[in-house]
């Protein structure tokens, strides 16, 4: 295996950062810069690596207030779902604006939008975004086969689910994108989600009540 993996935990929602590294070429991808960018910054110098892009698993402010941060120590592409971009553009849509006087209402406009089954070659990672709308409309997860990696956002959690009580979340789309998509990987596959622990594929259908059996 040629990955290594970082996670910070940044933000009022202890949100999980992650640099997936190419131990190799030392290159690298940044997925979900919830919160202090300067600090990601920093630590992408001080291991040493070249960050190539930015991914988004979706669009609300826990998950992309470090953006602007960190683009502007490395201003390198910002891909997300192409059916996220309102919710991006839209401070009462990401629930940024209802956090007051905490922060500042936070925005991001994508370069690039991805779609079901689109490949990202990225940092030498092969990266396969797959459609998860549920916990909101364009959420993606992205799947590194060789890697056996998932980094599945607030779709899945370890033993459950994300919230869809927020805008454009729906319970019947986080259903069918879990027991007809992330359930699909190999047992193996290992899930980093957006918050809480990591976990794997064949643990979530036997114990995730989430999951049909």
């Amino acid at each position: 295996m040629s990955a290594e993996l970082m996670c910070m935990m940044v933000g009022p929602i202890a949100t999980n950062c992650y640099l997936l590294i190419n131990k190799e070429t030392r290159e690298c991808v940044v997925i979900d810069p919830g919160d202090r960018g300067e600090d990601i910054a920093s630590n992408i110098r001080k291991e040493g690596l070249e960050l190539k892009a930015i991914l988004l698993t979706h669009g609300h402010f826990d998950h992309i207030t470090g953006v602007e941060d960190l683009r502007k120590a490395y201003p390198v592409p910002l891909y997300a779902g192409e059916k996220e971009k309102e919710l991006l553009e839209d401070t009462m849509l990401n629930c940024s604006a209802s956090m007051g006087s905490f922060r500042a209402p936070v925005t991001a406009k994508p370069d690039f939008f991805v779609s079901e089954g689109q490949i990202l070659e990225i940092a030498g990672f092969k990266i396969k975004c797959i459609e998860t709308p549920g916990h909101t409309v364009g959420g993606i997860s992205y799947y590194i086969e060789s890697e056996s990696m998932l980094f599945s956002g607030d779709t899945l959690f370890e033993g459950s689910v994300g919230r869809t009580d927020l805008p454009t979340g729906s319970m019947g789309d986080i259903m069918h994108s879990l027991n007809d998509k992330l359930m699909k990987l190999p047992d193996d596959t290992k899930v980093f989600p957006g918050h809480g622990g990591a976990t794997l594929v064949g643990d979530e259908k036997k114990y995730n009540p989430y999951c049909n059996r």
